[in-house]
């Protein structure tokens, strides 16, 4: 079976992987975007980037309802065993790797704020790299521009998913000169069109990652999939 993975709107993928169900930052109950439904998703592992309401909004109902494991910083981590009661949590930290059933998964790092909904500092904000069959996959979450992304590349990407949203993240021009520092074979734009504040265009977005990069872009809408 080839690596799927399916856009879920904002920041959440859902990500089918040697057999497993991998869900990233899944914000679906309160996200206007979302096209699924929070309590029919499958999960062996769910991905938390950093600690934003949009990013961990439906970790612990999803959690307990399929018992998949939880794998974040440490510190919400923490947060998820003392304030959800969640058992199966693994924490890590920034240039971390595990490796879990679903593949090897490295924490990477982020320029971004982490704060829980409650206000708990929620740590230092992080990407991932999880490595498929077909090559190594880089959500590199929410974050700004930053120069060690062409360190990341430098472990070859078949795909790399970057924010465009602007605003709260990089915007379009910064993550096209992120792929130009990652050098992947594709890559996906996220966190954009979620509200008014990050709406972009991300057609035109892709006519510039064709004319200044080697990279294929993929934009799919929410609820479709990118087959690897």
């Amino acid at each position: 079976m080839p690596t799927e993975l399916t856009w879920l709107g904002h920041g959440s993928w859902h990500i089918k992987i040697n057999g497993n169900d991998v869900l990233l930052d899944p914000f679906i109950s309160d996200n206007p975007a979302a096209t699924a439904n929070a309590e029919e998703l499958p999960a062996d592992v769910i991905l938390v980037s950093h600690g934003h309401f949009d990013h961990v909004a439906d970790v612990a109902d999803i959690a307990r309802r399929t018992a998949a494991q939880v794998v974040a910083n440490f510190e919400i981590g923490q947060w998820f065993t003392n304030q959800h009661a969640l058992d199966n949590v693994l924490g890590m930290n920034l240039g971390g790797g595990v490796q879990l059933e679903c593949g090897h998964v490295k924490m990477t790092l982020a320029h971004h704020s982490s704060s829980l909904p409650d206000g708990t500092y929620g740590g230092n904000p992080g990407g991932f790299v999880l490595s498929a069959p077909e090559g190594n996959i880089y959500f590199a979450c929410d974050t700004a521009l930053f120069s060690e992304m062409r360190q990341i590349g430098d472990a070859g990407l078949a795909l790399a998913v970057l924010p465009i949203g602007d605003l709260f993240t990089m915007g379009p021009d910064d993550a096209v000169a992120a792929v130009k520092l990652l050098r992947p074979k594709k890559v996906a734009p996220a966190h954009y069109n979620t509200w008014p504040p990050i709406e972009q265009d991300a057609a035109a977005w892709a006519g510039k990652v064709r004319s200044e990069t080697d990279a294929e872009p993929l934009t799919p809408a929410v609820g479709q999939t990118i087959r690897l």
